[in-house]
């Protein structure tokens, strides 16, 4: 089979990830063969390889990369790269950041660099699935300030200081509360609480 044959067949399946298990069964040859199919196809740019057994399409969004790389565990976007999805801040990071109940690690893809933060099952919730199949999972505005509390009481100091966050107007406080009373630790509910409230004091008082 002609590499252009297989890169047109894989095209057609309209997915923006693929791995290599799949394409072997869906071209019905071996795993070996698939790889090399995909290796090959790699060389001339169309597909690039994130990790062992995945592949991605160059036009495909990077902010799909979390799910597939923390994968069985699941995760979605958050943190600062929500909150600018959200033009809740300016600065775009350079990083892109997400959550999942796996562990926690940073990625290096040579489509983006990926930082992964752990959370507890019980906080995880309050994201959007948008793009094909719902494969681009992002935090909603209260969420993704949430997380940031969330984590600044973390080892990590990533987290420690906040950017300067301009709240949308779809913003909802009584979301992010109800949020805050899901957290299982009565320790970090209390300090994620009184941080969530320092800074709508502190905008209060800047608005």
């Amino acid at each position: 089979m002609k590499l252009i044959d297989v890169y047109t067949k894989l095209k057609q399946l309209n997915l923006p990830v693929i791995q290599t298990n799949d394409v072997a069964a869906y071209l019905d040859i071996n795993v070996n063969h698939a790889n090399k199919l995909l290796s090959r196809i790699s060389e001339t740019a169309q597909l690039i390889h994130i990790k062992h057994g995945l592949w991605l399409f160059p036009d495909t969004d990077a902010l799909v990369l979390p799910g597939f790389l923390t994968a069985p565990f699941p995760s979605y976007i958050s943190l600062q790269t929500a909150l600018y999805f959200h033009n809740m801040i300016s600065q775009i990071p350079n990083i892109i950041y997400a959550v999942s109940v796996g562990r926690a690690k940073i990625y290096k893809t040579p489509m983006a660099t990926v930082s992964i933060h752990h959370i507890h099952p019980s906080f995880y919730f309050g994201y959007e699935e948008k793009g094909i199949n719902g494969l681009l999972k992002i935090a909603s505005p209260e969420k993704a300030l949430l997380d940031i509390f969330y984590l600044s009481q973390t080892k990590t100091r990533l987290f420690k200081a906040l950017p300067e966050v301009k709240l949308p107007k779809n913003f909802k406080m009584a979301v992010a509360n109800r949020m805050i009373e899901k957290i299982t630790s009565v320790r970090k509910r209390t300090l994620v609480q009184r941080s969530f409230s320092e800074f709508i004091n502190v905008n209060a008082n800047l608005g």
